[in-house]
């Protein structure tokens, strides 16, 4: 697994949390991924997820930004 730099540093106006993604390739290859790191004080959750889900939950995250104050669409 290589090292890289993030894709989106974000810091959330309501709490404060941190997210930051990063790329991950392997040096043998397979399928890459999108590691997922949510700090909360001194709490991390940390996920990786595969091309399929970062779209479907892209996707989901747009369509509740573009709806009239974030209901649901």
């Amino acid at each position: 697994m290589s090292p890289s730099a993030p894709l989106a540093s974000l810091t959330v106006p309501l709490g404060g949390q941190q997210i930051e993604m990063h790329p991950i390739a392997f040096e043998a290859g397979g399928m890459p991924l999108l590691r997922v790191r949510i700090r909360e004080g001194r709490r991390f959750t940390v996920f990786d997820i595969d091309p399929g889900t970062a779209t479907a939950w892209g996707e989901a995250l747009q369509a509740w930004g573009r709806s009239p104050a974030g209901s649901p669409p």
